[in-house]
């Protein structure tokens, strides 16, 4: 039994089938590339080392994208990917209310006590958005730029930043008006 089943087992039967199905939705909507593992306790999926190494992580962790789990009082999914992009989390947001259940949401989890308060089809959808690459695009990025960042991790998104830059300074060509031939004669 490998360490998320292990976790599974050990839930309450609702809980266990709850955390279940939001697995299997996860899973089947997740782009390629992502591995699936337990941390901090809670069944999460992570961007592989061999793409980000942890030591390349603020905290030396492998890079999250979400995680699910099993607290006190509720479940909880907690999504990465809407807390770290506002365009991704207005998005999510907006689908979550035309679905007609009520948003119970934290900086980056999403509280549910029952599975029926949960739009599966919009959590799947929301998990199909991020590309591993992507994802970790946006991290080095959005990391690069605080201020505890390495000059190392400030070097990693430099080249992308000079590009953009280049072709932002590039000047856009104009066309000329034609010369205006006078009409009075030379004097």
């Amino acid at each position: 039994m490998n360490a998320v089943d292990q976790y599974l087992a050990k839930l309450p039967a609702d809980r266990r089938d709850a955390i279940a199905k939001v697995r299997d939705v996860v899973n089947a909507n997740l782009p390629d590339g992502y591995e699936e593992t337990i941390q901090y306790g809670m069944i999460s999926w992570i961007v592989p080392e061999s793409v980000l190494p942890a030591a390349d992580v603020y905290n030396k962790q492998p890079l999250a994208l979400a995680s699910l789990a099993s607290q006190k009082s509720h479940m909880a999914l907690y999504m990465l990917s809407v807390y770290g992009d506002p365009k991704e989390r207005a998005w999510f947001e907006s689908a979550y209310k035309k679905s007609g259940k009520k948003l119970d949401m934290g900086a980056s989890c999403v509280r549910f006590k029952s599975l029926a308060a949960l739009p599966l089809d919009v959590i799947g959808e929301a998990m199909s958005h991020v590309g591993v690459d992507q994802y970790v695009a946006t991290y080095r990025k959005v990391r690069a730029a605080t201020k505890s960042a390495t000059a190392k991790e400030k070097a990693a998104v430099a080249p992308a930043k000079a590009a953009k830059r280049a072709k932002a300074a590039k000047p856009k060509s104009k066309a000329k008006p034609a010369a205006r031939t006078s009409k009075r004669g030379a004097r």
